[in-house]
């Protein structure tokens, strides 16, 4: 089995041929050029995959399905972008418009945090789950549900906006509009605020920190001077990582999954940020005395993650 998986992102379209394990055989990328005409943009993924076939010793009939991983809404069934920020494809059956340009292949269509939870479950560090919930740690709070090895959508494409139930009523405000998001306390965007804000605090005292010494637009800031020992930055990671146990108790209490993936820049923490985090989660977790519990885990797939989530969420040739 060979696919093809495209990871579409505002800045570059990633792809790549995927075996059935989910490892990638041949991969390439290509400026998107958001700004050109969508037409000048799918001419360019039509010939990103023939150069995939080609370069990998295959030809296009070699090739099972061509999936796409986009950021925003779509409606799978449908083959459809419902919108997509800062690409002109809102709106866009993607899939029946591709599938003509690369002789009829079957095409489908993904929302990228779901492909990169699909990817974890199918090849990455929830491999043999049946079901898991994964969190994205970056800008802001992305995520993606898998039941029974499959994404979970909701009935219009829109579901597992993880970063927007409310962690606190009244609270920091989100972009999206709401105030007291989860993504508001948990995202990288949320740790850089509370570090500058602890940054101030110390200031205002005159408490010295090691903190004022690194880059406080990090999300590593805190991580490192807290590792250093400093007790302003262990301040700050205990108010973070409070927050973020919360929201991912939550999120097991209200699903129970196999396994709850963290994933996004924060992630890169690893294991110093699951050992922080386990015993807060363990408080919270409704099913604390069950025998099997939910295991917490970092992500593994990387910047591959959309590749291979949207190639294996694909459907066989037509």
């Amino acid at each position: 089995m060979r696919k093809i998986g495209i990871d579409l992102g505002g800045t570059n379209i990633a792809a790549g041929i995927v075996d059935e394990n989910g490892a990638i055989l041949h991969k390439d990328s290509i400026p998107t050029g958001a700004s050109r005409p969508k037409e000048e943009i799918i001419d360019d993924i039509a010939a990103l995959c023939r150069a995939l076939a080609s370069e990998a010793g295959l030809s296009l009939s070699d090739i099972d399905s061509v999936g796409i991983a986009v950021p925003g809404g779509v409606d799978e069934k449908r083959g459809e972008i419902l919108f997509t920020p800062n690409i002109p494809f809102s709106g866009l059956n993607i899939c029946e418009i591709l599938s003509e340009k690369l002789d009829d292949i079957h095409v489908s269509v993904t929302n990228d945090a779901n492909a990169a939870t699909l990817a974890e479950v199918l090849a990455g560090a929830a491999k043999g789950a049946d079901n898991a919930v994964m969190i994205t740690l970056g800008t802001g709070v992305g995520g993606g549900i898998v039941v029974d090895k499959k994404i979970y959508s909701g009935s219009n494409g829109l579901a597992a906006e993880i970063g927007h139930f409310v962690l606190q009523m009244g609270g920091e405000q989100c972009g999206c509009g709401r105030r007291g998001c989860f993504e508001a306390y948990a995202s990288a965007t949320a740790l850089v605020r509370m570090t500058k804000e602890e940054l101030n605090t110390c200031f205002m005292s005159g408490e010295a920190t090691v903190m004022a010494e690194m880059r406080a637009d990090s999300a590593r800031t805190a991580f490192d001077a807290f590792r250093a020992g400093d007790k302003a930055a262990a301040r700050v990671i205990e108010r973070y990582t409070d927050a973020l146990a919360n929201g991912i108790a939550s999120l097991i209490n209200i699903f129970q999954p196999d396994v709850f993936i963290i994933g996004g820049g924060v992630s890169g923490e690893r294991q110093f940020l699951i050992d922080l985090l386990q015993p807060k989660v363990d408080a919270e977790d409704f099913a604390r005395g069950a025998k099997k519990r939910t295991r917490l885990c970092t992500a593994t797939c990387g910047n591959d993650a959309g590749i291979i989530g949207a190639a294996l969420n694909g459907g066989e040739r037509r």
